[in-house]
């Protein structure tokens, strides 16, 4: 379903340009090194300049969600600091991205730097958006035979990601984008829920995949890492082989199929 435009939190003039500075948070520095790697390839394949600013960490959310804006607003803080400057602010994660453009709306509404912490989040892009919507691209020229269940993570709603991920998913040629059941429910990660409710976490979890599994996909893809790392924790715990992908995976994966661009190892 398309999302009104009017109804979309995030912000409306953002840089687009293609020197980019790029955001591959915690998780994908702690668990998943490939998808940051697919990033860079990516974005170099389209024609951008890829800063990494050393010193970045968080975004600042998992505090934030956990409720303790003290400590967030302090990791929000160094964050700005980091990615000072002009240029936009990509990212491989809806979550991070919201965080920053939607969450420190509210933590900072009443703090002195507020405008300041607000213009970062007014240059953040998530990824798959700012392929779309910000270089304009909406197909790559790559191939992979597969049947694809995407899954889109809560931070994606209200957002254009989602379906700029969709578009640029249904974009590889070969792949199917297979539909199922209560596809816009949450996985049950949410970041400190997981961790505060993991009996209810886990149910939710089972049933995103009960209805995933049912239509047997040949790949379980999602653009939100957090997302990827509960639904394939309980992919392992029940022994299932079913293969788990980033989306900007897929898509370095579909450009070294068709020679596009060399694969190289991970270092």
């Amino acid at each position: 379903m398309d999302t009104p435009t009017d109804a979309l939190i995030t912000p409306a003039h953002r840089p687009a340009g293609k020197r980019v500075q790029l955001m591959l948070t915690c998780i994908c520095d702690a668990f998943f090194a490939d998808v940051g790697k697919a990033t860079v390839e990516v974005l170099e394949y389209l024609g951008c300049e890829v800063l990494f600013p050393d010193g970045q960490t968080c975004c600042g959310q998992p505090a934030f969600n956990a409720g303790d804006w003290a400590a967030s607003r302090k990791v929000v803080r160094h964050t700005a600091g980091v990615f000072a400057g002009p240029e936009p602010i990509v990212t491989p994660s809806a979550s991070c991205a919201a965080m920053l453009f939607h969450g420190t709306q509210l933590a900072f509404e009443k703090e002195p730097d507020c405008d300041a912490v607000l213009a970062v989040g007014e240059r953040t892009w998530e990824l798959c958006d700012f392929i779309v919507n910000g270089l304009g691209i909406d197909r790559l020229p790559g191939r992979l035979d597969l049947r694809v269940a995407f899954h889109s993570s809560c931070h994606s709603r209200l957002t254009p990601t989602g379906a700029a991920a969709l578009q640029l998913l249904r974009g590889i040629e070969g792949v199917e984008v297979v539909p199922f059941g209560e596809a816009e429910q949450c996985c049950g990660f949410g970041g400190a829920f997981s961790v505060s409710f993991p009996n209810i976490s886990a149910k939710m979890g089972e049933l995103k995949l009960q209805h995933i599994l049912a239509q047997e996909p040949d790949m379980l893809a999602s653009g939100d890492m957090g997302c990827l790392m509960h639904l394939g924790g309980m992919l392992d715990k029940q022994g299932s082989p079913l293969p788990r992908r980033h989306i900007v995976q897929l898509l370095r994966d579909s450009l070294v199929a068709t020679g596009e661009i060399a694969a190289t190892p991970l270092d």
